[in-house]
């Protein structure tokens, strides 16, 4: 008779130890930071991943529109990542509730957050991995730690709570296509390639039970090919608003310039097209407010020291789009010039042991 475990060693062969400290995890995990305390608030953001519009749609907006009879089967959402138009296309997660009733659900801030914590967590030594042969990366953990990393940073979560958005990563569908005439490209995955567990009890109710994530093909190819920027992990996730630590990412990813007396330009449209986080507001003059609001969060978090707006006047003074103008703060840019250093060390480090 086979038994639970030997069940789910059938279905799922956990990543071999080598994987747990092959060069690209380590380099992965290989902060640019002068003590612990400084790699503890650190983690990695993924340019292209990070800038999609993966988690636009709120659960208070689902149920409302669920309830209604209107939830879409699908989002459909254009954006822009340098230069190149995609179109991401969404695929809600269905899952049984309580009463054996289906219900669809689309990845929210809820899920942005335990992404955000099980990256974190796979930052540290024989927690990430990474098979070249697969290819696949990815995070062992248990419920009870990554609870814990989401509570440390103000996000408490219930056991079931968290069982349910790591279900929803694992069965939502993100096809990614490039909008482009000439040359059309399109990859499909759920947002996590697979979640696995192994429990010498029940699973629903065994804190210690470890649990295995894949994390998405674009996440996987960023480890391989270096292509990640470090950031305060922390700093981020202590923002009270899904649209600021979106924005906080975002900065992160393109303000690599960052330093006093220099500016970033980005206008309402482009955070409203490519964050999908604006949708919600009936009139672009409230999503505007929402944005300038933003603004000034992370101006009081320390990232900005100021910021401007012109407004782009229609034909009739309606207002059309608005440029923001940024600057940041001594301390965001010292951690621009370590991501910047830590890039070209990184990818240093990794070309002379091609070499070898």
């Amino acid at each position: 008779m086979t038994n639970k475990s030997e069940k789910n060693n059938e279905i799922f062969k956990p990543p071999v130890s080598e994987s747990f400290n092959c060069q690209q995890i380590e380099l992965f995990q290989k902060f640019l930071c002068n003590n612990e305390e400084q790699r503890e608030k650190l983690s990695n953001a993924m340019p292209l991943w990070d800038c999609l519009p993966r988690y636009s749609m709120s659960r208070q907006a689902a149920n409302k529109m669920r309830k209604a009879g209107t939830l879409p089967s699908l989002l459909n959402i254009p954006c822009k990542y340098l230069g190149q138009d995609f179109v991401v296309q969404i695929q809600p997660a269905r899952i049984f509730d309580d009463n054996e009733t289906v219900v669809e659900y689309y990845p929210s801030a809820n899920e942005e957050l335990i992404e955000d914590a099980l990256r974190k967590i796979a930052t540290l030594q024989d927690q990430g991995f990474f098979e070249e042969k697969s290819p696949r990366s990815g995070v062992s953990f248990t419920i009870y730690q990554l609870r814990e990393e989401l509570k440390q940073r103000g996000h408490t979560r219930s056991h079931k709570e968290i069982v349910l958005s790591l279900q929803i990563l694992a069965r939502s569908i993100i096809e990614i296509k490039t909008d482009n005439k000439k040359n059309k490209a399109f990859g499909v995955s759920s947002y996590f390639r697979q979640l696995s567990a192994v429990s010498k009890s029940d699973l629903a109710e065994d804190p210690d039970a470890k649990w295995y994530v894949e994390f998405h093909p674009l996440i996987t190819q960023a480890i391989s090919t270096i292509d990640y920027r470090q950031y305060n992990y922390a700093q981020m996730m202590s923002h009270s608003t899904q649209l600021a630590r979106w924005l906080h990412k975002y900065l992160a990813i393109k303000f690599t310039f960052a330093e006093i007396g220099r500016e970033f330009e980005i206008r309402f449209s482009t955070v409203k097209r490519d964050s999908g986080l604006l949708e919600a507001y009936g009139r672009n003059r409230d999503a505007m407010d929402a944005l300038k609001r933003v603004f000034q969060e992370l101006m009081d978090n320390g990232i900005l020291v100021s910021f401007n707006e012109n407004r782009i006047l229609g034909s009739q003074g309606k207002i059309e789009d608005v440029v923001y103008t940024i600057f940041p703060t001594m301390k965001f840019s010292i951690e621009v010039k370590a991501s910047n250093k830590r890039c070209a060390n990184t990818k240093n480090s990794l070309q002379n042991n091609a070499k070898k």
